[in-house]
């Protein structure tokens, strides 16, 4: 895995859903301004949906390793 990163700091699920509610709002934002053609980088677009992804990824991943300890 040349590719992956390392983790910066372990967050919970409640601070990774905020985060992603934050990510998803910018978003909106951005998709507006491309609309409206005032996105100087339609980039970003792309960058925000990886994120958003990546955040989903941890968030189902983290669940999943609390219903484990559960068991």
């Amino acid at each position: 895995m040349a590719g992956a990163k390392k983790a910066e700091e372990v967050k919970t699920v409640a601070q990774l859903r905020e985060d992603l509610v934050k990510l998803q709002g910018e978003h909106l934002d951005s998709r507006k301004s491309h609309a409206q053609g005032e996105l100087v980088n339609p980039h970003i677009l792309t960058v925000q949906r990886k994120n958003i992804a990546r955040l989903h990824t941890a968030i189902n991943s983290a669940s999943k390793s609390v219903v484990k300890e559960e068991n």
